[in-house]
């Protein structure tokens, strides 16, 4: 057994609050899609989610290792550098989750693994080519690979679905998505919960309780399991309402496409032990979907602000960990007082998303945003709906109705 030190202890909690944010912040990659298109109920697509997540923890420590063995030089690393790492992630994910925006847990994990280190040790302590290669690569290349895969799959869905009853063809891919929704969860428990297993893992081997290069003992599997899915239960709303209806409108067949595309990414980079964001991987096929769709369109002032958050994940995490590692080199009260200071926050975050409660009960309601430039030049493109006509200057206007015709005069023949 794991003899703990109070800061030890300290991080090992930090981390489990990191999965639980993890779990609440990206249940949005397996089910809003699903929820979306009404394949299933918002609470029993939770549910099902928080499971398989739980049950895909244990699949898989390929990425844990990358983390806790590859990312940084654990020999020079403190506890009190993982606590920071931590802060720095929990932060990030809190403010992204209050305005609704997917961006990924795992890119702010890294980053406050890497800013945290550099404070503490120096740039040479981050070991470049992994990051490189495990992180950086993965974060650009997944949604391109899952987005153009997703639109092929749409279309051909489409194209062999042409001559299929209509509600007929609705209801299997409903079901199919059911299916790829599970696949995505346990895809997700795979890779995302093993972010956490590495980050308690390097904090036991920093703090001496393990040996160097050991594999995540089984504790710390199953409670990294149970902590994320305990989030994804509790349902990241508002991040679901942006992924679901916010950045496209999808119905069953494009679902399904955006599932099955993500969970093949997402399951190949686990195995090659690739720390991928399923974030990147999941908005990237809801897009290639909607844009697979013929009249389809995404709205791209939403995924614009995404792509801002994508790219301050990993400086913006990782300049809190620096500050936050700063502070802890003062001491026993530097620790207490950056702990204060999460607390605190965490809790203004939570107060300030109380203004306006997203639940279940209103994840599909969404207002509809301007339409953009390219919505525009989109939408003026795509052939107008059945019974109507359109003016070049004008917008679309409902087309004159014929009127009827009058009843012919009965002619009277003289006998």
């Amino acid at each position: 057994m794991e003899s703990f030190s109070l800061i030890l202890a300290i991080v090992v909690v930090t981390a489990l609050a990191f999965d639980f944010t993890n779990g609440f912040h990206d249940t949005a990659n397996a089910m809003a899609t699903t929820i979306s298109t009404g394949a299933l109920k918002p609470k029993v697509a939770v549910a099902m989610s928080a499971v398989l997540n739980l049950v895909g923890a244990f699949l898989s420590v390929e990425v844990a290792n990358t983390i806790s063995k590859g990312l940084v030089d654990e020999t020079g690393i403190r506890p009190e550098v993982i606590f920071a790492a931590l802060v720095g992630a929990i932060l990030w994910n809190l403010v992204t989750w209050l305005v609704g925006l997917p961006s990924s847990s795992s890119h702010a994990l890294m980053g406050g693994l890497i800013g945290a280190t550099i404070a503490s040790a120096g740039v040479g302590a981050v070991h470049g080519e992994v990051l490189v290669t495990k992180v950086l690569i993965p974060a650009i290349a997944a949604p391109i690979v899952a987005g153009v895969a997703a639109m092929l799959a749409t279309r051909l869905s489409y194209t062999l679905g042409r001559k299929a009853d209509g509600k007929a063809a609705a209801k299997g891919y409903r079901t199919g998505q059911i299916a790829s929704a599970g696949l995505v969860s346990l895809a997700h428990g795979t890779n995302d919960a093993q972010k956490t297993m590495g980050i308690i893992t390097l904090a036991l081997v920093a703090g001496g309780a393990v040996a160097p290069d050991s594999d995540p003992p089984l504790w710390v599997i199953l409670s990294a399991g149970l902590a994320i899915a305990l989030g994804t239960y509790l349902g990241g709303w508002r991040i679901i309402r942006t992924m679901g209806k916010g950045l496209t409108d999808l119905q069953p067949q494009q679902g399904f496409a955006a599932q099955t595309s993500a969970a093949t990414v997402i399951l190949a980079s686990s195995h090659l032990g690739f720390s991928l964001s399923t974030t990147h991987s999941v908005s990237g096929s809801v897009m290639g979907a909607g844009l697979g769709r013929k009249g389809g369109v995404v709205r791209w002032s939403t995924a614009t602000r995404m792509f801002v958050a994508w790219g301050l994940t990993l400086p913006a995490a990782a300049l809190v960990a620096a500050l936050a590692e700063y502070v802890t080199g003062f001491g026993s009260w530097g620790t207490a007082l950056v702990a204060v200071f999460l607390i605190a926050s965490s809790a203004a975050i939570w107060k300030l998303s109380r203004r306006e409660v997203v639940d279940h009960t209103n994840v599909v309601d969404v207002d509809e945003e301007p339409a953009g430039v390219v919505t525009t030049a989109i939408a003026a493109v795509a052939p107008p709906p059945a019974g109507t006509v359109t003016d070049d200057l004008t917008a679309t206007i409902p087309a004159p109705v014929a009127e009827p015709a009058l009843p012919a005069t009965p002619t009277v023949t003289a006998v």
